[in-house]
């Protein structure tokens, strides 16, 4: 009898890919580009200086392979330390069951609202999911949220679960609706910002169909994920992730069962030494400027979160240990989204924030400096296997850049693409792009690296520039929620512990209907005058 084809393991996935790239090392022509720095609304970006490609020298890779593993790690060290640091913090917040017990809390408090004819008939779960992906959705279109969702998981599988779905559901509800919004791309200028400079059109000019795309995006995506959503809930036992899930039924049935413990001196005292933080960095920074893709309004951010954290805080303090935890990692939470657009913080300070969460709801809980270390280790080494894959799967990117030859392809699929009709060229524009994520999964590296031979093809064939950012950002947004070169894929999928080829079974279906509408969505930049196109 014939063995049922299995999707190989995920490691197994991206070492063929790395053993791939260097064989093509020893067939693809070296070249490159010269390179510029410009000024754009992100920051500093090297830029491609267009026609100025030239054949050089490659560089074979074979023994490299094995060297890949090492170099991928250097290559990514942010996200793999922030994983680290986020499996450490988080086992710290579960030992204490905050998270467990503000779930229940918060699903028994939605429930009363079924009282209502109109909520019961939407349902209150499917408000619920609805609400967070558009919350996250949001997030992803005007700052890109992307790494910042792998924080979030912990939070969301638990809560999925506990509302009698399965983990793809909770995964979903932030790193999929936050896809989503990178996608329809409203203002973020770390990648739209970027292309448009580039592109040499006014920065975030043709909002009015761009956040149309985005609507219609999310219509499908978060109806999509309802609608498996509703399959599982009937029936948890189809969910393709049932088996895998063992572990997450047995952490919500125990959460069920915790008791609230009373506060202890700990948890006054890091009540004080919390809002003293908090007071100082309000009297320091009495007025803070949000940023919000082109626009930008000053308000007393943390003067108004040094009141909030000095009343809820105590208030919860005298609840229990628990509630006082699940406060901290509600302002934790808060303190990154005025990070992020407030001071735009990176992931050092998101990972200085949540280690020093970790260290507030250890001391909260009584434990001392031995006891949150080993808790700390304990779930750094729970998460390891997240660390190590995204090392290997920077690997494949250092095989093609030492072999030379990423900007011939580069060049090669741009000479390709040339010379076509505008739909015929938008379509390839849009179908390098999606392609491209399985190699550079930085929206920013690809703004700077491919919107000088986008725009200079856009010229040739007479092309709106508008049209072909779109096509970039479109393109740039879907296929990174399934290509195991991403990290932050991985990293999301390894916290909710679900195995890569699960995963790509569930999504590859959804990825194609995005792709198709977003190929659909491209068509009346070309078909029908646009404001700003």
């Amino acid at each position: 009898m014939a063995r049922k084809f299995k999707i190989p393991h995920t490691y197994v996935i991206i070492f063929s890919i790395i053993v791939v790239a260097a064989v093509f090392t020893w067939f693809v022509p070296g070249g490159s580009f010269e390179r510029e720095t410009i000024i754009t609304s992100g920051g500093e970006s090297e830029v491609i200086v267009a026609n100025s490609f030239q054949y050089t020298e490659n560089a074979p890779q074979t023994w490299q392979i094995f060297s890949a593993f090492y170099k991928g790690f250097v290559r990514t060290p942010k996200i793999i330390v922030f994983i680290l640091i986020l499996g450490g913090a988080f086992w710290i917040l579960n030992e204490s069951k905050a998270i467990d017990m503000g779930v229940y809390a918060f699903l028994e408090k939605s429930n009363r609202f079924n009282k209502y004819r109109v909520i019961r008939f939407l349902g209150v779960n499917n408000i619920i999911i609805t609400s967070v992906m558009l919350i996250f959705s949001f997030f992803g279109a005007i700052f890109g949220m992307s790494e910042e969702t792998i924080a979030f998981v912990i939070i969301f599988v638990p809560m999925a679960i506990t509302m009698g779905y399965d983990s793809i559901v909770g995964v979903s509800m932030c790193f999929v609706g936050a896809g989503l919004g990178f996608a329809g791309c409203l203002m973020n200028p770390f990648t739209l910002g970027i292309a448009q400079e580039i592109a040499g059109i006014q920065l975030f000019s043709g909002l009015e169909y761009r956040f149309l795309i985005w609507i219609v995006v999310n219509i499908v995506g978060i109806g999509y994920v309802l609608w498996y959503a509703a399959r599982v809930k009937k029936n948890p036992e189809r969910s393709i992730v049932y088996s895998n899930d063992a572990y997450w039924r047995e952490h919500s049935a125990k959460a069920n069962t915790q008791i609230s413990e009373k506060s202890v001196g700990s948890t006054w005292f890091a009540y004080f030494a919390i809002l003293a933080a908090i007071t100082a960095s309000a009297i320091i920074f009495p007025l803070n400027q949000i940023k919000l893709g082109a626009g930008a309004f000053t308000i007393p951010a943390l003067p108004v979160m040094a009141v909030l954290f000095a009343v809820t805080g105590y208030m919860a303090a005298k609840k229990s240990v628990q509630a006082f935890v699940l406060n901290i990692l509600i302002f934790t939470i808060l303190f990154l989204v005025i990070g992020v657009t407030g001071f735009e913080w990176g992931l050092l300070e998101l990972a200085a924030l949540f280690f020093a969460m970790a260290l507030a709801a250890g001391a909260s809980m009584g434990k001392d400096a031995n006891e949150i270390t080993k808790s700390f280790i304990t779930g750094a080494k729970d998460i390891m296997s997240a660390a190590l894959v995204v090392g290997l799967a920077g690997g494949i990117i250092v095989i093609l850049e030492d072999g030379k030859i990423i900007d011939t392809i580069l060049y090669r699929i741009s000479n390709s693409i040339a010379g076509t009709g505008k739909i015929t060229t938008l379509t390839m524009m849009y179908a390098f792009q999606s392609g491209l994520n399985m190699i550079i999964t930085s929206g920013t590296a690809k703004a700077a690296l491919i919107m000088p031979i986008l725009r200079d093809i856009s010229d040739m064939v007479s092309l709106s520039k508008q049209a072909t950012v779109t096509a970039f950002h479109i393109g740039d947004g879907f296929t990174n929620m399934i290509t195991p070169t991403s990290g932050v894929l991985i990293g999301v999928l390894e916290i909710a512990r679900i195995p890569f080829n699960k995963w790509f079974s569930w999504g590859w279906k959804l990825i194609l209907v995005l792709v198709i509408l977003g190929w659909l969505l491209l068509l009346p930049t070309v078909l029908v005058p646009l404001t700003g196109f």
